[in-house]
């Protein structure tokens, strides 16, 4: 069932089968006896979400202009970005400190060995930003976990060189 409105529709005792809601306004009610709400129109705050099955994300492809790109948190929580130029990343719209942005970076290697520039934010372990992989079609894969409000980031490489499987 699909359920379209201009202004406000209510559900009352609703099931909805495969939903796919993109956007939602949830102001006040109760899911399952829980009291929910938002403090905006954009954001709702729940105490704890339980999943079964599965959960998915979309994984934002980026792209570098003029050797630069931008990987915005406010638009996505995994990224790929396949090297066209040596580019230099920058991080942007991070939660609020005391809050956690997380967030997962695929980068693929061209047929020409790329270089990459990470934000001078960025703590590595060690203090040393890994040396990215120089092969064509290569794959390394990093997560990077700030709760400062993007002030530090620590950086982790997740896998190095990985291929395509046969």
């Amino acid at each position: 069932n699909i359920v379209t409105a201009s202004s406000t529709t209510t559900l009352t005792n609703k099931t909805l089968t495969a939903p796919v809601m993109t956007s939602v306004d949830i102001n006040s009610g109760a899911i399952d006896g829980t009291a929910i709400g938002a403090n905006s129109t954009s954001t709702g705050v729940f105490s704890s979400i339980e999943t079964e099955g599965a959960l998915t994300e979309d994984a934002q492809a980026i792209t570098s202009s003029a050797g630069a790109a931008t990987l915005d948190l406010s638009s996505a929580t995994n990224f790929t970005h396949t090297l066209s130029e040596n580019v230099t990343y920058t991080f942007s719209n991070p939660a609020a400190s005391g809050k956690a942005s997380a967030f997962t970076f695929k980068v693929t290697q061209d047929s020409t060995a790329r270089t990459i520039a990470w934000p001078a934010s960025v703590d590595w372990a060690g203090g040393t930003a890994p040396t990215i992989s120089t092969g064509s079609g290569d794959v390394d894969y990093y997560v990077f976990i700030t709760t400062d409000g993007g002030t530090n980031y620590y950086g982790f490489t997740a896998g190095q060189a990985l291929a395509t499987p046969a």
